[in-house]
């Protein structure tokens, strides 16, 4: 991501959760004034997740809230909605999805040249001592940068 990006939302559970090994950039169907909740900010990606079916991806559970300014017309706020991707991304995020322990979740939804985009990433969930291990290295660093402050 680079140049004209500007950052919605940020999914902080899925790097806690999972290993990320690999992430694409998916355009996102919308419908309505969903895209203006989403530049206000009123969407959650925390829970969401993202399904391959009959060659097409689909985000599940991403919940946007309706723009509190539209009219009558709104759209369910967790109804399931087409990404965006080419046919090669599609088969590669099947075949981490065939292996075993991997799942595919949104890490994060920006704007880009005035288009919202989704960064999807191919992860593998963390054990729970891999995420006590994670911790006690994050500290140890906070520690060290600390220590080598109070030093100068």
């Amino acid at each position: 991501m680079s140049g004209d990006v500007k950052m919605l939302i940020r999914n902080k559970k899925a790097w806690h959760e999972y290993f990320i090994e690999d992430s694409y950039e998916a355009g996102i169907v919308l419908e309505g004034n969903e895209v203006k909740s989403i530049r206000a900010g009123s969407a959650n990606i925390k829970d969401a997740y993202v399904r391959i079916k009959d060659g097409e991806a689909f985000i599940h559970n991403m919940h946007i809230s309706p723009y509190e300014k539209a009219s009558s017309w709104a759209v369910a706020p967790l109804r399931v909605r087409k990404l965006l991707l080419h046919k090669k991304e599609i088969i590669k995020l099947l075949s981490f999805v065939m292996q075993k322990g991997f799942t595919l979740v949104p890490l994060s939804v920006y704007l880009k040249k005035g288009r919202v985009k989704i960064e999807i990433g191919a992860a593998r969930g963390k054990k729970l001592y891999d995420k006590r291990e994670e911790i006690a290295r994050r500290d140890a660093d906070r520690n060290r940068e600390i220590a080598r402050k109070m030093a100068r």
